[in-house]
């Protein structure tokens, strides 16, 4: 019996090694036939005309969303199981949502397909460290990602890889884990936005160094959230959305050309669904971003406590204290300014900013190539690196069975 027992174990040892030696030669090879790219140098903002993402708004038409929060999935293996769609529409409703978005783990949800309003939405990413996308309009779910450690070559293929099959694609908490770095979006091509609200942490660094260096990226806000029973995760971050429509692609144009704000919805730790719902008419509108001449001029429906312009890397331009309106002057050497809103409730406001330009509209960045010489000398050597410590491992085994 003792004999059995062992030759069984024996059998289920060696189909364990042998999975995790295929596993891991396949993550190997993902990584060593990687793309390294050619990032485009780095150009600020510039031109004599200024680009304002909210001009000509209707103060009346914005709408309340959330596009990140996990439902139950792969059979209640991801964080999530705990949520059904159901109770997922039915709680963000009754805190006056517009827009309900269940992201997902590599999976589309299908909850309302039938709805001209349904958004196909996914969270991208198996990564350990987090290197998350929130995919927005999205036709399929992408499979590729580098599960271990990613470098900026390897975080730009899987946003140009994402770009296929997406009418978004906005990096996903990039300050959890240090998944990204802001030095990163200083490189980085080919994504429409940051979520720069979020749950777990907020990113506003990463996004100001995107918005440094020529990036127009937009504003993504979420609350994220993983267990709807716990209040502490819903109602506290969200995307409002200039948009007469709620259908699909009338929200997608929106928040593609912009026209969109992240607010932080204060809430003291144990808040009640209740109070919260009471606490959803407190929450004060936008009602105008203009640009008149060379001045910004910002005004809410409530008296804001303060009005921080923010421009290049994130320094403080101008704050303006205890007024329902705020202007700006823009300087010369102000490549971009973003505008944030403080409230006497502690809601904060975070608008997309007003930027630059020539010509007659915004020129998109340049997107990063693959440098097909650095490429094919990282496979190569790569490869033979990989062959030669095999045929060593090989060798000393055979000797020392010799021996």
């Amino acid at each position: 019996m003792i004999k059995i027992l062992k030759k069984i174990f024996v059998i289920i040892w060696r189909i364990i090694l042998y999975f995790l030696i295929i596993f891991f030669s396949v993550i190997l090879i993902q990584y060593l036939i990687a793309p390294v790219y050619k990032f485009p140098e780095i150009k600020v903002f510039s031109g004599s005309k200024i680009y304002n993402p909210y001009q000509d708004i209707d103060s009346t038409m914005w709408r309340k969303g959330n596009f990140q929060i996990q439902s139950y999935a792969w059979i209640g293996l991801t964080n999530g199981w705990k949520n059904s769609n159901k109770e997922i529409d039915s709680i963000y409703k009754y805190l006056g949502y517009d827009i309900i978005v269940t992201s997902d783990y590599m999976k589309i949800n299908k909850h309302g397909i039938e709805n001209e309003s349904y958004i196909p939405v996914y969270e991208h990413g198996y990564s350990i460290l987090k290197h998350h996308q929130v995919c927005i309009g999205s036709e399929k779910v992408n499979w590729k990602d580098y599960m271990f450690f990613q470098n900026i070559h390897h975080k730009q293929h899987i946003l140009n890889s994402l770009r296929e099959k997406n009418e978004l694609v906005y990096i996903a908490h990039p300050k959890l884990r240090g998944a990204y770095s802001p030095e990163d979006f200083k490189f980085l091509t080919n994504y429409d936005g940051i979520e720069v609200l979020n749950n777990f942490r907020i990113s506003t660094a990463h996004w100001d160094s995107a918005l440094s260096t020529g990036h127009f990226a937009t504003i993504l806000s979420d609350d994220d959230a993983h267990d709807i029973t716990n209040p502490d995760e819903i109602g506290h971050r969200c995307t409002f959305i200039n948009t007469k429509s709620l259908a699909a692609d009338s929200v997608i144009k929106a928040l593609k050309q912009g026209k969109a704000f992240g607010a932080d919805i204060y809430r003291p730790l144990g808040e009640s669904f209740e109070v919260k719902k009471q606490k959803t008419s407190e929450i004060a509108t936008l009602n105008k971003v203009e640009v008149s001449g060379d001045t910004l001029i910002v005004e809410v429906s409530n008296k804001a406590k303060e009005f921080r312009f923010i421009g290049q890397n994130g320094e403080i331009k101008k704050t303006v204290a205890d007024t329902k309106r705020a202007k700006y002057k823009i300087k010369s050497e102000d490549t971009y300014i973003r505008t944030e809103i403080i409230f006497p409730n502690r809601n904060v406001f975070y608008l997309n900013p007003v930027f630059r330009y020539k010509g007659d509209k915004p020129e998109k960045p340049r997107l990063a190539e693959i440098d097909l010489y650095k490429t094919w000398l990282l496979r190569i050597v790569g490869f033979a690196t990989v062959i030669f410590v095999v045929i060593n491992i090989v060798y000393f085994r055979r000797r020392k069975k010799k021996l």
